[in-house]
């Protein structure tokens, strides 16, 4: 059942996770770890040292990605804000909220900031960035939603005009048919006219794609890592980090980035709380993650088959990423 929790008269905080979620994700750990090849979720990157090493990521010489949609961000939301005449900004997977202030920043300047939804599975970060942005703008009013935007989306308060974001190529995370499966979950709620910006990573040179995610200090390699550890908290499981190689590179027929966890040598793992053991074989390969590459036809083609329409398409000079800026249809 969830719970909502006035923090202050402009601070609430509704929490759908139930505490029971941990069973679910046990299920859904012991399935994919039974698949071949075996799989982890990529959502168990981002504990608190998974989290604080992908900010480490995002100023890496070689990442390209945060800087430049920022970089872009910058230079539409003033566009945006006119031309969405938003009032409410609901972003999905907001973690610390750090390129949202561009956007809160030009709404304000619009005279349109009122209320702002961050969507999170983290409640302390989801607190956190609430009283952050209450003290940072006078006018707004924050609605934090403790959630999994994969599940919860239909619990987000009812409210327009308004804007909802998915920055940081999250999209790319997710095989065609489950991007567009989520992006309908993203349509379905929206009032007819209101407009959703999507984050995308566009196809590019093979060697500046594989770089961005096989740094030379070593950071994506230990961020990739770090997944085992969690896995080792929540499963009560026995992976040993340091005997695992990152594995990245472009999958030119999927157009996606791909990355695994090679074994070095033959290993039993021992996952207590799913009363289960694996033969993990040596180079043997545990899938974590994909990071799909777009053109502008994938995106829009993704885009219409989720009730979107494009209205805008945003890049950078050097064609890196890009911004869609699209609206309900209807």
């Amino acid at each position: 059942m969830a719970t909502t929790t006035p923090v202050s008269e402009r601070i609430r905080v509704e929490v759908q996770l139930e505490p029971s979620h941990r069973e679910a994700d046990l299920a859904e750990l012991r399935a994919t770890l039974m698949e071949s090849p075996r799989r982890i979720p990529s959502k168990y990157f981002y504990d608190q040292q998974g989290s604080a090493l992908f900010e480490q990521i995002t100023e890496l010489p070689e990442y390209y990605l945060a800087r430049t949609e920022r970089s872009l961000l910058e230079s539409i939301a003033d566009e945006v804000a006119a031309r969405t005449g938003a009032e409410e900004l609901v972003e999905l997977g907001a973690g610390a909220a750090t390129k949202t202030r561009i956007l809160l920043d030009a709404m304000s300047r619009q005279g349109n900031l009122r209320l702002y939804v961050p969507f999170d599975v983290s409640e302390s970060e989801v607190r956190r960035v609430a009283e952050e942005l209450t003290r940072e703008y006078d006018e707004l009013f924050v609605h934090g939603m403790v959630a999994d935007f994969t599940h919860h989306l239909d619990e987000i308060p009812p409210g327009d005009p308004r804007l909802v974001i998915l920055l940081g190529s999250t999209i790319g995370n997710y095989r065609p048919e489950e991007a567009v499966e989520l992006l309908q979950g993203v349509c379905d709620p929206m009032a007819a006219g209101d407009f959703f910006l999507l984050g995308v990573d566009l196809v590019k040179d093979v060697e500046r794609l594989e770089a961005a995610y096989n740094d030379s200090a070593g950071i994506t390699a230990e961020f990739n890592r770090n997944i085992l550890r969690v896995v080792n908290r929540l499963a009560e499981a026995d992976f040993r980090p340091e005997s695992y190689r990152h594995v990245a590179f472009f999958d030119r027929e999927n157009s996606w980035i791909e990355i695994s966890l090679a074994a070095e040598t033959d290993q039993p793992v021992r996952l207590e709380a799913l009363d289960l053991t694996l033969s993990i074989e040596a180079e043997e390969k545990i899938h974590t993650e994909i990071s799909s590459k777009y053109d502008r036809p994938m995106v829009e083609e993704m885009l219409v088959a989720s009730g979107f329409r494009l209205a805008e398409w945003y890049t950078d000079p050097d064609r890196l990423f890009a911004l869609a800026l699209a609206r309900k249809s209807g």
